[in-house]
């Protein structure tokens, strides 16, 4: 019996880095370290400033941990020592902190959503925030008192089970997919800025509806909404030591990091399948993808649909976070401030995504807020119109044109975005193959695309005419 030779297993590259284990177990210590013992230091005066440093500092390496080359068991030491102690630490002292991190994490997931569709397919969708109200008003109906006003009946005047909360996520999931085919089916044949506009205004369909029909209580938005009540779990947070207040947002801490630990697995997976190379292949060119058998419709949708659903997930949480919506919440500069996030942080990476949902999310919630309070205490007479915070969208959009001047791949680029920006080997844009160089060389691309004259070169197959006269000229 012969056996059939076997293929060699593919060679890796080798990763030539330096190790740094012990430099990151040292920068995260020393962060760690100056963040909680200084949290008191900085929480008065004008060394408020140095908050959003400090917190700032020790997310980094969060970052580090995922960037730079280091034993396994030191990365995991890094982010057990950060999610599991630094950062609930800081919460139960403080809890903004909480409320600034599950922002982060919720805002996170709504991004790496809005990666596949853009980052993955190449589909400028500018009316993604409407999935995530998808979410947001079904829990906020059925978990509020709302439901006892719309059906009239006192059995829901507190609104529906709590407990059915986790019911409500697989159903938000489910609901913000439908509406994400529903919007892509008419619209998907369009492309680029026709693409953009289109779901834009399908975006702002969604939020019209919530702000005249009667089941969303129109303008005036949904309170009173409910959270899952977990019994188990506020018996743990009393023992850690916090706060009965501060039992919701600790729920809501562990909530999210589940959540966004399958939405970054699914990322994961979805990237290296068969449907994360097709919906490059239409990124790149949708006439040569369909050529090689990729389904165009079926895989747009797909992506609609996928995007859509993690957004549905997370406006489920945000709901019972805020305990209240209004459709301002989700008005399309939520969308465009979620593109942002994709774009800052660097398309098609799921750690770029991350970390732009992280530097929005700061400069939002902590670093303008925190200037502008600071200003306001040590300059009570000072001109109003001087508030930082009212500059918020200048001062973004200033950051956003420094990046696509000198880092349009993001501050965290995929290896494939980054060769696409820039050439290896001259580390800026690849040289077109048309130059002069190239047709004086005879082998090259452009090298037989001459008639032999120093004039411009010609497109392959066609020659001048002595006869060829322009169409003014006919």
């Amino acid at each position: 019996m012969t056996t059939l030779p076997t293929s060699p297993a593919p060679l890796r590259p080798l990763d030539t880095r330096a190790d740094r284990t012990w430099p990151l177990l040292a920068y995260s210590a020393v962060t760690a370290a100056l963040l909680v013992f200084l949290r008191d230091v900085v929480a008065e005066g004008p060394l408020r400033l140095l908050q959003p440093v400090l917190f700032g500092a020790f997310l980094l390496s969060l970052l580090f941990a995922f960037q730079w080359k280091a034993a396994g068991w030191a990365k995991t030491l890094v982010y057990a020592l950060g999610i599991v102690f630094v950062l609930p630490y800081m919460g139960q002292h403080n809890t903004s902190y909480f409320d600034l991190v599950i922002q982060m994490l919720i805002f996170a997931a709504l991004a790496l959503g809005l990666n596949i569709v853009v980052g993955l397919a190449g589909l400028l969708d500018l009316g993604y925030i409407a999935f995530f109200a998808v979410g947001a008003y079904l829990w906020g109906i059925f978990g509020s008192p709302q439901f006892g006003e719309i059906t009239g009946n006192a059995a829901f005047a507190g609104g529906v089970n709590p407990a059915l909360f986790w019911l409500f996520i697989p159903l938000a999931v489910a609901a913000a997919a439908l509406v994400g085919v529903l919007i892509g089916l008419p619209v998907l044949k369009l492309k680029g800025d026709y693409l953009a506009i289109v779901t834009l205004g399908l975006g702002e369909v969604i939020r019209i509806f919530a702000n005249n029909l009667e089941a969303t209580n129109g303008p005036q938005g949904i309170d009173g909404i409910q959270s899952a009540p977990v019994p188990w779990l506020n018996g743990l947070a009393k023992s850690l030591g916090f706060a009965e207040d501060q039992y919701l947002l600790f729920f809501l801490y562990l909530l999210v990091l589940a959540v966004i630990g399958i939405v970054i697995l699914v990322n994961h997976r979805l990237d290296r399948s068969k449907i994360g190379r097709s919906w490059i292949a239409i990124r790149e060119d949708e006439v040569a993808a369909q050529a090689m058998g990729v389904p165009l419709l079926r895989t747009k949708l797909l992506a609609f649909a996928t995007g859509a659903s993690f957004a549905g997930a997370m406006g489920v949480i945000f709901a019972a976070k805020q305990a209240f919506i209004d459709p301002k919440s989700f008005d399309y500069f939520q969308s465009i401030g979620v593109l942002s996030m994709v774009i800052l942080g660097g398309m098609g990476n799921i750690a770029g995504v991350m970390v732009g949902a992280v530097v929005v999310t700061m400069l939002n919630l902590m670093v303008l807020p925190t200037i502008s309070e600071v200003m306001q205490a040590q300059f009570p007479n000072i001109n109003q119109n001087l508030d930082p915070s009212k500059y918020q969208r200048l001062i973004f959009g200033l950051v956003l044109v420094f990046m696509m001047l000198y880092r349009p791949e993001g501050l965290v680029p995929s290896e494939r975005r980054k060769s696409e920006m820039h050439d290896p080997e001259h580390n800026g844009p690849a040289p077109d193959s048309l130059t002069a160089e190239n047709r004086l060389a005879g082998g090259n691309i452009g090298g037989h695309l001459s008639d032999g004259s120093a004039g411009e070169p010609l497109s392959p197959g066609l020659a001048t005419r002595d006869n060829e006269r322009t169409g003014s000229e006919k």
